[in-house]
């Protein structure tokens, strides 16, 4: 087990780790609740700059009560006509006593992909957590952050610190249901963190990509490109995010060389302020 004590893994607890365990028949009322979300409600597929496609949310805190606002903003949220039909997760929510900006329940479907991001830009100054409450998920359903696969195991509440670059995927399947809670820091949050940990099983040192391999992998994305699969070049390209430690934004730098080389400088500059989108220019993006 890692703690706050060991210096070697400062930087990693200083983007996520664990606060708190969850009582397993506690759990197995949240996961009921997750997956017997009424039919009429319309999961929103918001953020699409953000994900490959697969990833959707419904909100259970906000500032209209409306389940399909899904967009976070700074707010003093409500229930949702949504929460208030879930009487297990409400209560958890109550008993957790923390201030809350935002209230979600995500779904990651298979073969999906939250690309390479960073969190909270354009909100206001306040400190703020994401706390994940991991609901269902496989083995295939990882987090990537600071050069580190995670897999967030259901049973606890996981801190992560969403203002560093991030991404998370689900290669295989079934289905990952998480909890999203967006929190202010105030004391009682700070309470759960004071003996945060992260388990050594949970954590995957990525290898480093070699400047050989990525150009390797850029002339296979090009020669995808040359033959008209420019979507299936970028995912290619993307995905590498999972697989290897790198310096932040590289892929995107990439992506843009890639369309350069066709010829094609739209697609070169939409990548490039992409990257300042997703990575962090103050005012230019939202939230996932």
């Amino acid at each position: 087990m890692l703690s706050t004590a060991d210096v070697d893994n400062e930087v990693l607890l200083g983007q996520i780790a664990c606060l708190q365990s969850i009582d397993t028949m506690v759990l197995e009322r949240l996961r009921h609740e997750a997956l017997t979300v009424p039919d009429e409600q319309m999961w929103v597929a918001e953020y699409s700059r953000y994900q490959s496609g697969g990833w959707s949310t419904l909100s259970l805190l906000n500032d209209s009560g409306v389940p399909t606002d899904v967009r976070i903003s700074d707010c003093t949220p409500v229930e949702t006509t949504l929460l208030q039909r879930m009487p297990a997760t409400r209560k958890l929510l109550a008993s957790l006593g923390l201030r809350y900006m935002w209230v979600r329940l995500a779904r990651l479907g298979p073969n999906s992909f939250l690309w390479e991001h960073r969190d909270y830009d354009e909100l206001d100054g306040s400190e703020r957590q994401r706390l994940h409450i991991p609901l269902m998920t496989n083995s295939s359903a990882t987090l990537v952050t600071g050069g580190v696969r995670v897999s967030l195991r259901p049973g606890r509440i996981w801190r992560l610190t969403p203002t560093h670059v991030h991404g998370a995927c689900n290669l295989l399947g079934p289905d990952r249901y998480h909890l999203l809670l967006d929190c202010y820091a105030d004391d009682r949050l700070a309470e759960l963190a004071a003996n945060e940990w992260v388990d050594e099983a949970d954590i995957v040192q990525l290898p480093e990509a070699t400047e050989a391999e990525l150009q390797g992998r850029f002339r296979k994305a090009l020669s995808l490109a040359r033959l008209g699969y420019h979507q299936s070049a970028e995912s290619y390209l993307l995905r590498l995010f999972y697989e290897r430690s790198l310096p932040e934004g590289r892929i995107y730098d990439l992506i843009a060389e890639l369309y350069d080389a066709l010829g094609d400088f739209g697609a070169s500059g939409q990548w490039r302020t992409n990257k300042m989108t997703l990575l962090g220019v103050a005012g230019s993006r939202g939230t996932a």
